[in-house]
């Protein structure tokens, strides 16, 4: 019962969410995470802040060097650059995996203008391209532990704050296990032609995991957030890429987890506008989901215990036609 309960639940918001709306400036904070440890009490009262005012953040001072920032981002434009029958051979899979158009938003009902390649580290055999791209699964692993690290990082600061232990997340997303479920994604959004009616980029919508890291390139916007406490309105903020910043959104797990402290604010990726043209986007995407066998509860005991696995089993099958 509970299953079916949530599931109607969250598709019945997120299929409200497919009009252009209107577009409306708001302050994204910046929080530096730099000396972590010695200022782990400041950080974590503005991760609080921003987390429960808007649900997105961005973060400085990560760690995560711009060089290897820029070399993930040019392994993405290798991987899409390979031939169409070469990517078919990698077919996403449980979350890993390549896909192509395929990915229906409840919120617009058509497929989003995209492709993206999926990096689950338990789920990959078959699904590298080591003959293609010489050295990609060690670079791209190398930075799927990079993103892994600051994202427990951030997620320690709202166990300090939720009253969990200090580790709590990081044992929930302890990457050594066959439950390991964060996922790394690289998209490649087209170049389109705004038209009336036409097809979105990426539709409306709230991401499944706990938190979201999201890495854009200079010159490749189109990311807008929406507060939930806007949603009937559905007034849009662009959110510019900035060199070197990550921006960071709670998703639909952890707001379960927080028992709705935290909310999950949907997102998408705009459209140009009737007769306006946009270049290709790349972005990276690096999404903290609890392992597979993780029961989340929240301090109040608001919702009822559900595996992780459960969990985003009914939310990618509402997106990938039954795949998960």
């Amino acid at each position: 019962m509970e299953k079916t309960t949530f599931d109607m639940h969250e598709l019945a918001k997120e299929s409200r969410m497919g009009a252009r709306g209107v577009e409306a400036a708001r302050d994204v904070r910046i929080i530096d995470l730099s000396d972590f440890e010695q200022r782990k009490p400041e950080i974590a009262e503005q991760l609080w802040q921003a987390a429960t005012e808007i649900g997105f953040f961005q973060v400085s001072g990560h760690g995560i060097p711009l060089d290897d920032i820029n070399a993930a981002f040019a392994n993405a434009e290798r991987f899409f650059a390979l031939p169409q029958r070469e990517k078919a051979r990698y077919p996403l899979s449980r979350n890993a995996g390549w896909e192509y158009r395929a990915q229906i938003r409840p919120s617009t009902g058509k497929p989003d203008q995209k492709e993206s390649y999926q990096i689950t580290r338990p789920r990959m055999a078959d699904l590298w391209p080591d003959d293609a791209l010489p050295d990609f699964q060690r670079d791209v692993l190398k930075f799927e532990r990079q993103c892994w690290e600051v994202g427990m990082r951030l997620l320690s600061c709202f166990a300090l704050k939720l009253g969990f232990p200090d580790d709590f997340f990081a044992q929930a997303h302890e990457p050594s296990r066959e439950t390991y479920q964060s996922t790394l994604r690289m998209l490649h959004y087209f170049a389109i032609s705004g038209e009336p009616d036409g097809p979105w980029r990426a539709g409306a919508h709230t991401d499944f995991d706990c938190l979201t890291l999201l890495f854009q390139r200079d010159g490749q916007g189109g990311l807008q957030v929406c507060p939930g406490k806007e949603m009937e309105e559905q007034v849009w903020t662009p959110i510019e890429p900035l060199e070197g910043v990550i921006t960071c959104n709670v998703g639909d797990m952890l707001m379960r987890w927080s028992d709705d402290k935290l909310p999950s604010n949907f997102h998408r990726v705009s459209n140009p506008l009737p007769g306006e043209s946009v270049p290709a986007r790349y972005s990276l995407a690096f999404f903290c989901q609890a392992n597979e066998d993780v029961i989340i509860e929240g301090p109040e005991k608001k919702y009822p215990p559900i595996s992780a696995r459960d969990y985003l089993a009914q939310r990618i099958s509402a997106n990938f036609s039954g795949k998960y």
